[in-house]
């Protein structure tokens, strides 16, 4: 099987969520025999149509314009048994690099007319190839894929054309926290069986859709990291892009936030087979403690105080949240008693060291 995979993604590489979930399913291809190649968009030349019809009366499936659509994709499109149209999620449908790609495709069409089940369509010259459609966006909830979904199955699926499969991923961009690293395993590892079964039966099962597709995290935790995300880039002047390069933490306002963000900082390994309690004691602005339980690889958040903990920090609330994002240096904080801390202090240094990479 010949397969064309076409990322519209203008992101490179580590920041595009559309390319991770693409290079997934490519893989899965490749895996079950199929000869893929894959074209980033936002590096060729593609003129907008201008709506001409000289394709269809001057020079009959040929565009006027002269540029990578006419004199490379366009063939290798009709040459292909499969098209992967892969593309961010923009104002609830596909991207414009995407748009202006299909629309360049109208050479494959007749001017002419006729009637297939009660819908008037141009007659095809060519046999085109099936279409899967993959997109992520950044909202949690699937249904902000419903419009592009509803564009995709008009489009292609109409008589001699054959929409194939869609790959929808929400919450995509919370699949590169190492704190989410289990269930991205388990999507990106459904997204490779998509790409097997595609091979195999030009379908999904709905069961591989539904491990794609599956919740990252709850709506109100998701909301609260997202407006602290939002806040944190606004109040520093980044983008997403320099926040993620400059290695940034989003600054947490409250006991809750904190609680909800502190593990995504911390060591899990570092206590080993130990059952570990991390205690915070505050003052200043929050004046509340919280205490954190550490085992089997996973982090249990709790107000209050812990009998036996096995470290104590106390210190106040904004000197933590300076050092949490690096506007403070904690080292420094510590020898000029800033802050203290009782009970196992290497274990803390271990607890806070820069976790490995996934």
């Amino acid at each position: 099987m010949k397969i064309l995979a076409l990322n519209s993604s203008p992101r490179s590489d580590g920041q595009s969520k559309t390319k991770l979930m693409l290079t997934h399913l490519v893989e899965g291809m490749r895996d079950a025999g199929a000869d893929v190649e894959v074209v980033n968009l936002r590096k060729k030349k593609i003129k907008n149509c201008v709506g001409c019809y000289t394709c269809w009366t001057k020079t009959p499936g040929k565009c006027i314009h002269k540029d990578d659509m006419t004199e490379e994709l366009f063939p290798k499109w009709l040459e292909s048994d499969l098209v992967v149209y892969a593309t961010p999620l923009y104002h609830y449908a596909m991207n414009a690099t995407l748009k202006v790609f299909i629309e360049r495709t109208l050479p494959a069409a007749e001017p002419f007319f006729e009637i297939y089940n009660g819908r008037m369509l141009h007659p095809l010259r060519h046999k085109i190839p099936a279409i899967v459609i993959l997109s992520v966006a950044g909202m949690p909830d699937e249904g902000h894929f419903k419009a592009l979904s509803a564009h995709a199955n008009y489009l292609f699926a109409a008589h001699g054309r054959q929409l194939a499969a869609e790959i929808y991923r929400p919450a995509a961009e919370m699949m590169t926290n190492p704190f989410f690293r289990i269930k991205a395993k388990e999507i990106l590892d459904a997204t490779k069986q998509a790409g097997r079964e595609l091979v195999g039966s030009m379908k999904v099962s709905p069961e591989t859709i539904a491990r794609i597709t599956q919740p990252i995290s709850d709506p109100k935790a998701f909301a609260e990291m997202g407006n602290l995300f939002w806040k944190s880039c606004i109040a520093e002047g980044v983008t997403p892009k320099e926040f993620g390069e400059k290695n940034m933490v989003p600054r947490p306002e409250s006991l809750d936030s904190f609680m909800m963000f502190l593990p995504f900082g911390l060591n899990c390994k570092a206590a080993g087979d130990r059952k570990v309690i991390l205690q915070f004691g505050f003052s200043g602005e929050v004046e509340e403690p919280c205490y954190f339980t550490i085992e089997k690889n996973k982090i249990n958040a709790k107000k209050g105080i812990s009998e036996n903990p096995d470290i104590t920090i106390d210190t106040p609330f904004n000197l933590w949240m300076d050092i949490m994002t690096r506007k403070a240096d904690g080292q420094k904080m510590f020898m000029e008693q800033k802050y203290t801390v009782s009970g196992d202090i290497s274990l803390m240094i271990r607890l806070f060291e820069k976790k490995a990479e996934l």
